[in-house]
């Protein structure tokens, strides 16, 4: 499965790279070649931050699923108890 982006997410993040290069570089990045990064950087390091959020969330919605049962518990035969009702005699 590949990672994609919108048009506009590409826009900014290529403007990002070309900025970063030349802020922390000494030569700055063409936009051809910040594109080329860009795609390297979804393709070659996308798939782990990905695979690193799927698992996230997994692990958060098992604890979530884990405490359904403290959430929506019910006690059972309580009808007296609620009720303070004694039996009539």
């Amino acid at each position: 499965m590949s990672i994609e982006i919108s048009k506009e997410a590409r826009l900014q993040a290529i403007a990002s790279i070309e900025r970063y290069f030349m802020t922390h570089m000494e030569e700055p990045i063409s936009n051809l070649a910040a594109g080329g990064l860009l795609g390297f950087f979804l393709e070659e390091i996308g798939p782990l931050i990905y695979n690193k959020a799927v698992s996230d969330v997994q692990t958060r919605i098992q604890a979530r699923v884990a405490e359904i049962d403290i959430e929506v518990h019910e006690e059972e035969f309580g009808y007296w108890q609620k009720s303070g009702r004694s039996r009539k005699t």
